[in-house]
């Protein structure tokens, strides 16, 4: 009888130890695809200077989530020096930006709807 109670606390408590694992492991994944769909998103800005020569754009714009960045103006990079060449100052933008090699750079960008 012995046996048998040792038996079924030892499945129950790998039971319990799977599930945590598994529900850890689901966070995990969740976690980071909340990230995904964060850097994936646009946000919207206002073009305040373009500065073709040194490969940076100046923008104003409302939060970056996926950097945990407030609403600011700021200058960024850009991933590819001709997205410099579809904008000029006040234009209304949508864009996405990341941390790439420690500097803020502007990996998409389109015109506002």
């Amino acid at each position: 009888m012995k046996t048998i109670v040792v038996f079924l606390a030892a499945v129950a408590l790998s039971g319990a130890a799977h599930a945590q694992n598994s529900a850890s492991h689901d966070a995990h994944h969740s976690a980071g695809a909340k990230a995904a769909q964060a850097s994936n998103s646009l946000t919207k800005g206002e073009v305040r200077k373009v500065d073709k020569e040194a490969g940076k754009v100046t923008i104003k714009h409302g939060p970056l989530e996926n950097l945990g960045m407030p609403a600011m103006t700021m200058v960024y990079r850009v991933k590819d020096p001709a997205m410099l060449d579809q904008l000029k100052a006040g234009d209304k933008i949508d864009f996405a930006a990341d941390k790439i090699n420690g500097a803020y750079t502007v990996t998409q960008v389109k015109p506002a709807r």
